[in-house]
């Protein structure tokens, strides 16, 4: 059975730090493609970071490039999304998603999903 389970949502301050972790069983990671997203209220969900294996294996978001990382451990099945200089309008409900395959572009920006975890919240305090 796979799971994606988050982790790491909390209430941080403007200007502050979090780290989300998403782990995952029930599938190898280096054949899957990890990605987050986010969706505050009254939003779309929409696709922030993801990462894969290979050349070039990382798509960010303009939103948070420059501030959010991302980066895969594959021995321990979980990826992670460094969060840095949050604000405001970072507060949302944060999601990780798992694409079979090398399809950044597939799973960020058209969203093709075949596994979702079940979310956490981040709220930025400003």
């Amino acid at each position: 059975q796979v799971q994606l389970v988050e982790s790491g949502g909390g209430l941080v301050q403007a200007g502050g730090s979090r780290r989300l972790s998403c782990t995952v069983t029930g599938l190898n990671l280096e054949s899957w493609t990890i990605g987050w997203f986010r969706q505050a209220p009254g939003k779309e969900r929409e696709g922030i970071s993801c990462i894969t294996t290979g050349a070039n294996p990382i798509w960010n978001a303009d939103s948070v490039k420059g501030r959010f990382t991302i980066s895969r451990d594959d021995a321990e099945n979980t990826v992670h999304l460094q969060m840095n200089n949050l604000r405001p309008e970072d507060t949302a409900e944060y999601y990780c998603a798992a694409l079979k395959g090398r399809l950044l572009m597939r799973l960020c920006v058209l969203g093709e999903v075949d596994y979702w975890g079940q979310g956490t919240q981040v709220t930025v305090s400003g």
